[in-house]
């Protein structure tokens, strides 16, 4: 049955459905109809009446049959004594006596209703009551006789037989008519799926992925091809974005890669030609190639936080005021001249602990990086929200929509260290908290960046505990 193609089944499935509902309607009316007609049988033989008087001339006319003429009758009747003795109409079959005929002859039942054979040797099936003597009016009533009443069950099996074969013929057609009707439905139905089968082999065969199936209707059809076409446009989406990412990701490694070459096919060439440069220059030298190396490394890491999968991250509770804190700490270690204040209030959120801190540390790199010399960096948090703000030259209005973006670098900070990959790192980790950044141009100059991040102002209990232990 698996093996079959899925139209096949439901062509099936849907012709054993009606064969199964065909059938117990074919049966529940045949066997009603065999109960109605047996019901009717009986009523007609219970309406047969056998008087004493007729009684007697039938116990004469089995005594001496050449004398009385009986008129025709379709029923058998037969006289029964509770000794057992019987009579039967002239020209009818003898019936077999059951016990329960005896008990009505003998009054200890007031009839009985059964099947039974005839005693000749054709045993033909017959429908039989038995019921005591009808008693003529006024008259003393009869003992020790009962009177069968029987007729052949033909007349109740030939019209069920007929029935059968007519109920069977119908359920055939039905079953067949059914079977034809599923198959049908089931390649009308099956038509959309077999445009998604053909779509989907075309992409696995051309990984084009801008392919689109017509979404028709409201149905679940519909509803599996929407989501297969918003799929597939994910998907080259996401290509497109991984593409971008690595054209931008060669193009960012080229520089620095190119330059450290040449400082080190320099210092080479020097100990080759047996010229050493000037202690200074040397130094210098080294100094550039550590200056890119460090560079490297942070865009190699830069690169690994991006390539993250986008799922969730693994948040617990943490304090974004200490992760400032120790955010602050390199801070100043990278700009020993600028005066960095700080006011940070308590604030617990919950969030990815090394993803969070490199997203601060980002923000006040920026800061530094972009502030003039022996100038500050002033930086707050109060009820869930951080701003750090400098004094360099700012973001023009029209660079501000981009400044979040991969790889993006404002044209006149091309020239300063960076990837142009920290806030895209800073907006990421932001939102997968729950939080927004943003960046503004400050009053008097200077840029202020926003980070908003959902949190209380103290600890939940379990966190608190696990502190203070």
């Amino acid at each position: 049955m698996k093996r079959l193609p899925l139209r096949s089944r439901l062509a099936i499935l849907t012709a054993a459905a009606v064969a199964v509902a065909v059938a117990a309607v074919a049966l529940s009316c045949w066997l009603i109809t065999k109960q109605q007609l047996t019901e009717q049988l009986d009523s007609t033989l219970r309406s047969v009446k056998v008087g004493q008087n007729d009684a007697r001339v039938l116990i004469r006319s089995c005594n001496s049959p050449s004398q009385l003429m009986l008129q025709p009758t379709p029923y058998t009747i037969q006289i029964l004594s509770d000794t057992g003795e019987t009579c039967t109409y002239p020209g009818k079959a003898k019936l077999a006596v059951h016990d329960s005929d005896l008990a009505v002859a003998k009054g200890t039942q007031r009839y009985t209703v059964h099947n039974t054979t005839t005693a000749d040797s054709s045993r033909t099936d017959m429908r039989v009551v038995t019921s005591p003597l009808d008693s003529p009016p006024g008259g003393p009533p009869a003992t020790g006789i009962a009177v069968s009443v029987a007729q052949p069950l033909s007349t109740v099996d030939d019209p069920l037989s007929t029935l059968a074969w007519v109920l069977l013929s119908v359920a055939g057609v039905g079953v067949l008519g059914a079977a034809t009707a599923g198959l049908w439905i089931a390649r009308a139905g099956l038509k959309p799926v077999d445009r998604l089968t053909e779509t989907v082999e075309h992409i696995a065969r051309t990984e084009d992925l801008s392919v689109r199936i017509p979404v028709e209707g409201e149905d679940e059809i519909a509803r599996l091809s929407e989501s297969f076409n918003a799929m597939t446009a994910a998907l080259a989406s996401s290509r497109d974005r991984q593409q971008q990412l690595i054209a931008d990701a060669g193009h960012e490694l080229r520089t620095p890669l190119t330059s450290l070459r040449t400082n080190i096919e320099l210092l080479e060439r020097s100990e080759a030609a047996g010229r050493p440069i000037p202690p200074a220059d040397r130094k210098a030298l080294l100094a550039s190639v550590k200056a890119q190396m460090t560079e490297l490394a942070a865009l190699i890491g830069d690169l690994q936080e991006l390539s993250r999968p986008d799922g969730d991250p693994t948040l617990q509770v943490v304090a974004l005021h200490e992760i400032a804190e120790a955010a602050l700490e390199r801070a100043r270690l990278r700009g020993p001249d600028l005066a960095i204040r700080a006011e940070l209030a308590p604030w617990f959120v919950r969030a990815e602990p090394v993803a969070l801190e490199r997203a601060v540390v980002n923000l006040l790199d920026n800061a530094v990086k972009f502030s003039p010399p022996s100038g500050s960096v002033e930086v707050r948090l109060d009820h869930g929200v951080l701003t750090v703000r400098d004094h360099g030259p700012g973001i023009p209005e029209d660079e501000l929509p981009h400044v979040f973006e991969r790889f993006w670098r404002s044209p006149s900070a091309r020239s300063l260290p960076g990837s142009g990959l920290g806030l895209s790192i800073v907006a990421r980790t932001v939102q997968q908290s729950g939080g927004e950044v943003s960046l503004r141009p400050a009053g008097g100059g200077g840029t202020v960046a926003t980070v908003r991040l959902p949190g209380a102002p103290t600890a939940p209990p379990a966190v608190a505990a696990q502190a203070g232990t």
